[in-house]
């Protein structure tokens, strides 16, 4: 698992994207042009939530997203999302 060297504020989380599949479960290699952005990550960092509203995922959990949500962000190399909790549609 990686670690950030940045915490995110109010309601955000820092997301380590998965990488793109490469191959579909056929067995049939997926060009570089066709492969999707991904929609699974797993969460690095997590900010103190809202006054009252607490934050209900924590570090570690692998969630599901929009494919538009967060904003790319790169920490010590390496990509990451920052988005609002509220962006997050389900922890796996």
């Amino acid at each position: 698992m990686s670690s950030v060297s940045i915490k995110p504020l109010a309601d955000r989380v820092i997301v380590e994207v998965s990488p793109a599949e490469e191959k579909t479960a056929s067995g049939i290699i997926i060009p570089d042009t066709a492969k999707e952005k991904p929609q699974k990550g797993k969460v690095v960092a997590v900010g103190d939530g809202k006054k009252d509203e607490p934050m209900s995922v924590k570090v570690g959990d692998t969630v599901l997203y929009g494919k538009y949500s967060g904003t790319e962000i790169a920490v010590d190399g390496k990509d990451f999302l920052i988005m609002r909790e509220s962006d997050i549609f389900a922890v796996i």
